[in-house]
Formats: structure tokens, sequence, C-alpha cells
């Protein structure tokens, strides 16, 4: 990870590594004086875990709930290897024993071929094997975990890693946003950069991948290169399936109308003989319908697809929109313009979730009282959206900057983490805090 430049909005460069992108989105934010752009609604608001650094640190992923309750995640930081700040970053997970939560380190990368920056979430495989990617270890890696083979009576104890595969070139650069599995245990995913068509600066626009599992080891197919054209570029959230096995997701550029990146495009892969014919969807336009959709998507049961972007919209704190299929053709509903401070800072950065009355839940990295982020809630009412805000982030001890989205548990419990904030630590993330995991009650 490299210590990145301070670039105005317009300067953005999505060619960027993921991992470094998000960091410098972060300097963004810094020394930000505090605005008042979003009102303020008293929630139950509880940290659950606030990192060290020797334990973790500032998480850019958000956390997975398994079917017990307890959380997984990783951080990009900490962990105690020497990379460039504090660590190479951890897996982990939380426990909920009794009154409280544990945090067990089932991993801490060592950087090199070990890898290095984890920023995705965990995913389960059907066999109960944990994956995600790296952003680091030469330009990224996608790796498992499994428990110990023999009884471990600490509370930390180490897993087993295996490197799935590692990528760089022609098959893809720094992998982003999470892994899907489809029914026969093949993994789906997403690079931001890389591919065989050196377009977007020279290193790449990305691709989607599939990895299929043989004999032990796993073999990479590329399903599409982006090209830095009308199909888009620069696929940073992966991809998900429709109930007929075609992948949808979405990449932050646009060159359609040429000279510029747009606002990004949103794309569905169809399996057409021995390959993957792509589809796009819906060009988006920036401001009017925000731009930069790095949170990805999510379906509901009708079969919509809803996303975020990070930026545009009236209020320029980024958009919420849906798209639905009509007549052959997908038409995107503008759902709610967020507000921030001017100037085109961070808004919504990772998918949304929905529960089963139809309302949505997502975190914007920056904006709110304090603006160091906020957690909000819009609510479906006779064909329009209200909105909710749910927590203000401070940057004192409930954190700040939530860079991804959150998790819906079945109670209706929402949990999040946060890049920075919490108590104090060592090794952080530029000298702020660690950043903290926490949960929101109904």
């Amino acid at each position: 990870m490299t210590n990145p430049e301070q670039p105005g909005r317009c300067s953005m460069e999505v060619s960027e590594p993921t991992a470094t992108l998000r960091i410098t989105f972060t300097f963004l934010l810094v020394g930000v004086i505090a605005v008042a752009c979003l009102p303020m609604h008293a929630q139950t608001f509880t940290v659950i875990h606030s990192f060290t650094g020797h334990d973790g640190s500032n998480p850019v992923a958000g956390v997975t709930m398994d079917q017990a309750g307890n959380l997984w995640g990783t951080t990009e930081l900490g962990g105690g290897a020497n990379c460039d700040i504090g660590g190479c970053g951890t897996v982990y997970k939380l426990t909920h024993v009794k009154s409280g939560w544990v945090l067990s380190q089932l991993y801490a990368f060592q950087g090199g071929d070990d890898g290095q920056y984890p920023s995705s979430k965990v995913t389960f495989a059907p066999d109960g094997t944990i994956y995600s990617n790296t952003q680091g270890g030469s330009v990224g890696t996608v790796f498992s975990l499994r428990p110990p083979s023999t009884f471990c009576h600490s509370i930390s104890c180490p897993w087993t890693k295996t490197t799935v595969a590692s990528f760089g070139g022609g098959n893809g650069s720094y992998p982003s946003g999470d892994l899907t599995f489809d029914a026969a245990g093949n993994i789906y995913g997403t690079t931001g950069s890389g591919g065989r068509f050196k377009n977007c600066g020279g290193g790449g626009c990305g691709i989607v991948y599939e990895l299929t599992p043989s004999g032990g080891s796993w073999t990479e197919n590329v399903l599409y290169t982006f090209t830095d054209g009308a199909d888009g570029g620069h696929p940073e959230s992966g991809v998900i399936f429709d109930q007929s096995g075609h992948l949808f997701g979405t990449a932050t550029i646009d060159n359609l109308i040429g000279g510029g990146d747009n606002g990004g495009v949103i794309f569905e892969l169809v399996p057409s003989g021995s390959g993957w014919t792509e589809t796009v969807l819906y060009h988006l336009q920036d401001p009017a319908d925000g731009g930069k959709p790095y949170g990805g998507l999510i379906f509901d049961a009708a079969g919509n697809l809803y996303g975020t972007n990070t930026y545009g919209g009236s209020g320029d704190g980024g958009t919420v929109f849906e798209l639905s299929p009509s007549g052959g053709y997908w038409n995107l509903n503008l759902l709610y313009s967020l507000t921030c401070p001017p100037g085109g800072y961070i808004g919504p950065y990772g998918k949304l979730v929905q529960d089963s009355s139809g309302n949505l839940y997502g975190a914007s990295v920056s904006g709110g009282t304090y603006n160091y982020g906020y957690i909000f809630k819009l609510t479906p009412s006779n064909g329009s959206w209200s909105f909710t805000d749910l927590h203000d982030f401070t940057n004192g001890d409930d954190g700040a900057w939530p860079y991804d989205g959150l998790t819906l548990a079945a109670n209706g419990n929402l949990y999040g983490t946060t890049f920075v904030g919490g108590q104090p630590g060592q090794g952080c993330y530029y000298g702020f805090n660690c950043g903290v995991i926490f949960e929101i009650t109904p």
C-alpha cells in the first residue's frame, strides 16, 4: 500500500488499485469541518468491538453473519506483520458470548506471496470453508481459510490459509468486491484492473472471472474483459446471480459518450456457447442519476435490482436507485438523492440490504451531522421513499467512515464496520484509531 496523494473529486482515477483507491478517498475526508447536512435520529447504537491494531485494524469490508449469529470479517491493516502501516491485514471471527462479544483472530497476513490488505467480506462455501481476496501480494489473491485440524485451547487459533488464485496482467489485477458461489462450488468475482486490453491508462479495465476447483487446485477462466468503451470499465463490486444463472454487476466508468469516464454502467453477463456475452442494462448519467456505483447490486423477490452511486444526485451525496425489467428493457428509478456538504464528498460505497418489509438500509462514508458518515434507512410509501438517519458517526468511540454496507440479522439488528475511530490503538491508519464493529437495534 502506498501513501496516496489528496486529489480533488474530478481527478480521481479509478485505474488505481482498489485498496489504494479506498485509502485515497479517505484523504478527502481528513480535516473536513463538521457540517450538519442531515438530520439525526436517536437509535440504539452499540460498539461491539474496537480494534487495537494487534487484533486487526481499519476494516474496509463489512461483516458476514453465520447461522449461529457469529460475525466474520477482514481488516485491511493490523495483525503485526510489517506492511507499511501497522500490519498486512487479518481475518477474524466475533462470537456472541453471554452479554458480550469475543474476537478471535483467524489469520494475520505476512505480505508478499502470502497476500496483504484484504478489503472484501468473507464468503462461505457450501462446505463451510471461508473465502475472500486480498489487494496486495503482487496484484491480489483469492484465498481460503479452514479451521485447525486438531483441537486448539487458545481463543485465537490460526486457521490454515490456501491461496486459491494469484492475479496479474491478462488474468486481472486487484480483485475487488465480494465473491459469489454457484451451486457447483465455482467462484465468481471481479478485478478492478488488468485484462488483455491495456486501456484505462495502460493498466487494463478489469475482468469478470470464474474459479473452478479440480484435483485440489483451482483454474481461472476469464468470462469477460472490459474495454473502456460503451461496455464500461473497472468493475469494483463483484457479481451476483439471478435465477436463470445470469450474472449482474456494475462498472464504475463508462466511455459511451467518449472523452470521459461518465457515470458507470449496470451490466448483465449471459452464458453463450463456450463464452459469456455482456449486455449493458443502463448507462448512468452523472450527476442526474449519480455516478460511480462502487456498492454493487442486490435483487428483491420480484427481480428488481437495487444499488447505490457514490457521487452525484441533486444533493451531491450519492444516490439510491432501482432498476426494473419491462418489455425487454431495464428502467432506472431514482429512489433518493442523498445530501452532503458542497465539494463532492463520498456517499455510499457498499451494498444495500433489504428487509422483509421492503425497507432499504445503507451507509454513507461521509456526511451526517459531523461529516464522518451515517447509517440510513429508506422506507417505501405510496410510490415514494422516506429517509431516516439511523446514526451519525462522530469519529469518537463510535467510529467514522463506514466504507461497506450493512448485514441484517433475522431479528432486525444491523451490523457493520467503520474504517477509523474507536478506542486508541497502535499502528492504525496514519494516526487515526483502528475502527470498530457496531450494532444497531430497532
